[in-house]
């Protein structure tokens, strides 16, 4: 079997992050998310799922680092290059019906964080 590569980093905190690349790694990065384990995806369509990998607590800080992360590799930085605004949930509250289409899920509740234009623009050297 084929092994699944996603992007990845790890927060300043220590905790790892992966990210989808595409539709169908994102419907992969999905199925590994545990019930518990925050992951996030930018307001607007166009993002990889990111998923924080974590045991115990997840702070503040480790969401809006993965959050810079989704915002990094979303269409609506790649189109607009300003702050952009991610939601963040918990794997429990991702849905998928027959109906939607590949690398899409529903959401039942979320955060909403934005992301600041600068920190986005700085992520190669903060975290690469």
């Amino acid at each position: 079997m084929k092994e699944i590569k996603f992007r990845e980093f790890i927060t300043s905190s220590g905790k790892k992050v992966l990210g989808g690349k595409s539709a169908e790694n994102n419907e992969e990065l999905i199925k590994q998310v545990e019930k518990n384990e925050i992951v996030l995806h930018t307001a607007k369509p166009g993002s990889p799922f990111v998923n924080i990998k974590f045991k115990g607590r997840v702070s503040k800080k480790d969401i809006y680092e993965a959050g810079i992360f989704c915002a990094r590799y979303s269409q609506d930085w790649r189109d607009n290059k300003r702050d952009v605004v991610v939601h963040y949930f918990k794997g429990k509250e991702i849905y998928k019906r027959k109906d939607m289409k590949l690398g899409t899920f529903g959401v039942k509740n979320f955060k909403e964080i934005k992301i600041k234009k600068e920190d986005i623009e700085n992520f190669n050297n903060i975290f690469m």
